[in-house]
């Protein structure tokens, strides 16, 4: 797993422990969704997109490197993804385990990340 497609930006703003959960999501042009679920565990982490507003009842994953800023005051996440670039990512599969490389690879594919 590529270190630096899964770990936060030092200059995001973000600091472990930090609680994302109910955050609005806003892509490079508007806002997309609220944060579901997210991880800081070391090379694996990533955020949980429910974009249900645009298409009901769906969540994609986003790896952390995706995070430009956190706003803890505005409780937002600003990433550097488009909303159609998120919106056509891979779906989120919560029956699927997060934590193995071969199912996070297809979302560092998608992203045009490095991985494995």
């Amino acid at each position: 797993m590529n270190e630096e497609s899964w770990g936060y930006r030092t200059n995001s703003g973000y600091e472990t422990g930090n609680d994302l959960i109910g955050f609005k999501v806003e892509a490079t042009d508007g806002g997309i969704g609220k944060v579901d679920e997210h991880t800081d565990e070391a090379g694996r982490g990533y955020i949980v997109v429910d974009i249900g507003v645009w298409i009901f009842g769906r969540h994609v994953l986003l790896p952390a490197s995706v995070i430009r800023r956190v706003d803890r005051d505005d409780e937002t996440v600003h990433v550097d993804r488009t909303k159609d670039q998120i919106k056509d990512a891979p779906d989120f599969e919560r029956n699927k385990q997060p934590r193995d490389p071969s199912y996070l690879e297809q979302f560092a594919r998608y992203y045009g990340m490095p991985h494995m």
